[in-house]
């Protein structure tokens, strides 16, 4: 952790979302200067309301506050570590059984206010519609970037690592899946066993087709509209296409036979690893907006997945974000141009607290870089760190926006039964490294 006298040039933030206010702070903080540019009130996206800064466009919910649920966790890291989101939240806080929810105008106005009232931050209300050659500058324009911003990162990172919405498909919690019902394979054998194959019989089959078509899905916004293109088409759409548009599409059975009848079944759903721990298995070609009920009601129909944890839920919605495993660095620099970094949604995290998260580690690297330090960045067994894994470390191929999920954590050395022990010593695990990196603590015992 660095501080210094901060530094002649300011660093420019550019977006006033959750992450560019938590990054301009983090940088304030240390002693460092920022611009902090944001368009409105001269311009709003289609999602804005008000003209304040820290917005929240959707639900005012910051999610679970329990250290059993990962975001619960990373809410915690971010007090630790002196977080502006934090500090505003937990001030605006409203009822809200478990969760931690907030008064949405509150929050956006504490947000605004200490923004405003610090002397080391100059707010800008103007758009930028171009990238600098030069000076170091946070990227932290959200998932709904301007056309013309969106061009220029598009130029910088290539146009097939910029995305324009996401379609994302489920995932589960690999211990949840029965593989007395499922078995691992490649098509035809080829290569490493490296997908989970759940098998369906014909009425199985015909049955989860007929429930995808009549399901309720998610109302698409006007924004949203056609956003659909045949090589990422939602199930629910090809489900309506006719009976056996996924029998020869996703759940396409040939080279697969089952090892219990030596047949290939009618159908077969895969799931592909996605961590580098294995403990995380998405839905092949599952993308969809069905509602999350009915996501968790009838991916359950299919074999082997009848008692699936979902760590995520399909979703497909507009959102401007880069391939992070391929266009950035180890501390959220691009990887061509280095003065740039990139923060919140645009970077591929998913969620306020993730995002303003990711605000918080990009803040901390230009202030290093700033002041002419070199960043460390916090343990990957930290929530934090595990968020910036996500980013470094996932396959770039198959790259879609995440929530923090325990999932995402390197495992424990000792094996736990209970969930919620699990869950809880990584936890621990998480704060203790965190208050050891941030200077807070002595260090750990070892794990036995």
């Amino acid at each position: 952790m660095s501080s210094g006298n901060g530094t002649a040039e300011p660093v420019r933030v550019i977006g006033g979302g959750l992450a560019g206010t938590e990054a301009a702070w983090q940088l304030a903080t240390r002693g460092v200067p920022v611009r902090l540019f944001e368009m409105k009130p001269h311009r709003k996206s289609p999602a804005h309301q008000s003209d304040l800064l820290g917005e929240l466009v959707c639900s005012n919910s910051l999610r679970g506050a329990a250290l059993t649920n990962a975001v619960g966790l990373l809410k915690e890291e971010l007090r630790l570590a002196g977080s502006l989101f934090m500090r505003c939240a937990d001030a605006c806080a409203i009822p809200a059984g478990g969760a931690l929810a907030v008064s949405r105008d509150d929050f956006a106005a504490a947000i605004t206010a200490a923004v405003a009232d610090h002397p080391l931050i100059d707010l800008v209300h103007e758009e930028v519609t171009g990238l600098p050659e030069a000076g170091l500058t946070i990227v932290a324009s959200g998932p709904l970037t301007s056309d013309a911003l969106a061009e220029e990162i598009a130029a910088l990172t290539g146009h097939d690592s910029l995305y324009f919405y996401d379609a994302i498909a489920p995932i589960v919690e690999a211990d949840s899946i029965d593989m007395s019902k499922a078995w691992r394979a490649s098509r035809y054998d080829k290569g490493e066993a490296d997908y989970i194959n759940c098998p369906l019989d014909r009425e199985t089959y015909l049955k989860l087709v007929a429930e995808l078509v009549a399901a309720e899905k998610v109302p698409t916004r006007d924004f949203e509209r056609a956003i659909h293109f045949e090589g990422c088409m939602p199930i629910e759409v090809l489900a309506e296409r006719g009976e056996m548009t996924l029998a020869f599409g996703p759940f396409k059975p040939v080279g697969l036979p089952d090892p219990r009848t030596g047949r290939e079944p009618f159908a077969v759903v895969q799931l592909r690893q996605d961590d580098r721990h294995g403990q995380l298995y998405n839905l092949v070609g599952c993308q969809t907006k069905l509602t999350w009920p009915e996501q968790r009601r009838i991916f359950r129909m299919i074999p082997g997945l009848e008692q699936a944890r979902f760590a995520r839920l399909g979703s497909m919605h507009r959102n401007t974000f880069i391939n992070a495993p391929r266009c950035l660095g180890p501390f959220l620099q691009a990887r061509n141009a280095s003065h740039l970094l990139f923060a919140g949604q645009i970077t591929g995290v998913e969620g306020y607290v993730e995002s303003a998260a990711c605000g918080w580690l990009a803040g901390l690297f230009a202030a290093a870089l700033a002041m002419g330090d070199s960043p460390t960045a916090p343990p990957p067994t930290t929530a934090l760190g595990a968020l910036l894994s996500h980013l470094q470390h996932s396959p770039a191929d198959s790259f879609q926006p995440m929530n923090i999920t325990y999932g995402l954590f390197p495992p424990l050395q000792k094996r736990l039964r209970k969930r919620s022990e699990k869950r809880l010593a990584l936890a621990r695990r998480a704060l203790d490294d965190l208050r050891i990196w941030l200077g807070l603590a002595a260090e750990r015992a070892p794990e036995n």
